[in-house]
């Protein structure tokens, strides 16, 4: 019985992931943002609509941060996910 139900929780998740539609509004960008000033100049044209991209930059605090990109149809980029990553010192 449980080799069936991780199975089916399996299967589950696995296609929870091929049906992912991000259509909100996105995060507001900070300093360091790729969308910061805007869209970028040059279009994204060989990566697929729906990719997602990560992007890792110190904010104007000094704290490292981990933002996640979605290219739109549009071929725009909207924020996804913002992490920030704890400050380590002495390679903790």
């Amino acid at each position: 019985m449980k080799p069936a139900i991780i199975g089916l929780v399996g299967t589950l998740v696995l296609a929870g992931c091929n049906t992912v539609n991000y259509s909100g509004p996105g995060l507001e960008p900070i300093p360091g943002s790729i969308t910061y000033s805007g869209q970028p100049r040059t279009k994204l044209t060989k990566s697929p609509v729906g990719s997602a991209f990560p992007h890792d930059f110190i904010d104007q605090y000094g704290r490292q941060v981990e933002e996640t990109y979605i290219i739109q149809p549009d071929r725009s980029l909207i924020i996804a996910h913002r992490q920030y990553k704890p400050i380590r010192f002495f390679g903790d």
